[in-house]
């Protein structure tokens, strides 16, 4: 995949103002899914999710608190983007923190983003990370220039290590198409894990563009991803952006494809894997491995290493964030005045309950897809692959 970025870079607090751009396209022009606005470091550029794909919307974060309801309100959201947004925040933190209370100030900002979704690993991580690296600066300018070094340095990593899943994942699609004489590989995934979850590329969407840069003819059923429906709203906009050829399903449609022998392989993404290869990604998940598992379909998680909880040994110990029931009673979609609307679905007095996430045991994942490689959803395998990261257990 070739790069067609640039990088933040730590000298842009010196002034030197470069052009942020991403590898993906919207309509034709290039961007990743969170910027510093070029003029002006002390705003954060978002794209406004909850518009698409019916709007391109932007949105300045100016500060700690704008980052924080980005996360929660999902104006941002999937593991690695939620992760940059709150590094960012941190940085938006120290604008405001007072000379002589910094760190108490960047404290109480990092226990507010860490508060936003408590299930992607990727926020506590990214805001812990900024802390350590500027904890031990002792002057305010010093502190602001370290976390905003670090906040770019983050984004710049999560687009790299998403280019780098695309590389491996793309060979696994390649071993797919070449056993079917080159004919065309349909590729199931779930919920929106695409580059619009992270900084660029996406990770169960890389090595599908990778795979299109190698020439390999793919095709990619896309769950509709009930409650926020983000496979029908984000993954067929982006995948249309891309052109890859790409075809909307309810959630429930997945394994009757399967069985008609329509789905060569799944890949889905991941908002927090234990480093025993137990998996929490967007509700429905775990009823697709089981129907990949019924059908001898290969079921692959891609993520980037930012997203391994090296702490937690069971999958069924991974917090569940619920979200308000209104999410399932209600729809949201654009009406024939041009205007997005909330209908409801149910009767007024209808209660529901919304989880967010479910939690694929590593017994049903056939392989990790990595930034440096392709391994069993194993703790021995993650391990070995990763010991700079894990700790005892």
């Amino acid at each position: 995949m070739g790069k067609a970025w640039f990088t933040y870079g730590p000298d842009l607090l010196e002034g030197k103002f470069l052009v942020f751009r991403g590898y993906m396209k919207v309509n034709g022009h290039h961007y990743r899914t969170i910027w510093p606005v070029p003029d002006s470091y002390e705003r954060i550029e978002i794209i406004d999710q909850r518009q698409l794909p019916h709007r391109f919307v932007t949105e300045t974060l100016s500060t700690t608190g704008d980052a924080y309801t980005a996360i929660k309100d999902m104006h941002v959201r999937g593991a690695g983007l939620i992760g940059a947004t709150a590094a960012f925040g941190m940085y938006l933190a120290t604008q405001t923190a007072r000379e002589k209370h910094c760190h108490y100030d960047l404290l109480q900002a990092a226990e507010l983003l860490k508060n936003a979704r408590p299930t992607a690993h990727n926020l506590a991580w990214a805001v812990d990370r900024v802390l350590s690296e500027v904890i031990s600066c002792s002057e305010l300018e010093e502190i602001r220039k370290r976390a905003f070094e670090i906040a770019c340095l983050i984004a710049d990593e999560d687009a790299r290590f998403c280019r780098q899943i695309g590389e491996h994942g793309s060979e696994l699609i390649k071993q797919v198409w070449l056993k079917k004489e080159k004919q065309q590989v349909n590729i199931l995934t779930h919920c929106n894990a695409g580059w619009l979850a992270f900084v660029d590329y996406g990770s169960a969407t890389a090595p599908i563009y990778a795979a299109r840069d190698a020439g390999i003819d793919t095709h990619v059923w896309v769950d509709e991803t009930r409650p926020w429906n983000q496979g029908a709203k984000l993954t067929t906009w982006e995948l249309e952006q891309e052109g890859i050829a790409n075809t909307l399903i309810t959630d429930n449609a997945g394994g009757h494809i399967m069985q008609r022998g329509e789905v060569d392989l799944v890949i889905v993404g991941t908002d927090r894997t234990t480093h025993t290869g137990d998996v929490a990604n967007k509700i429905g998940t775990y009823l697709k491995a089981l129907a990949a598992r019924d059908n001898n379909i290969p079921f692959y998680v891609a993520l980037p290493s930012s997203t391994f909880d090296w702490k937690l040994d069971r999958g069924i110990d991974i917090p569940i964030e619920q979200r308000p029931g209104k999410e399932i009673t209600s729809i949201d979609g654009l009406s024939e005045n041009d205007t997005i609307e909330t209908v409801r679905l149910t009767s007024a007095g209808t209660k529901a309950v919304n989880y967010s996430f479910d939690v694929t045991p590593a017994r049903l994942v056939t392989a990790l897809i990595t930034e440096r490689g392709v391994i069993k959803a194993e703790k021995s395998a993650i391990h070995a692959m990763f010991p700079d990261c894990c700790v005892s257990t």
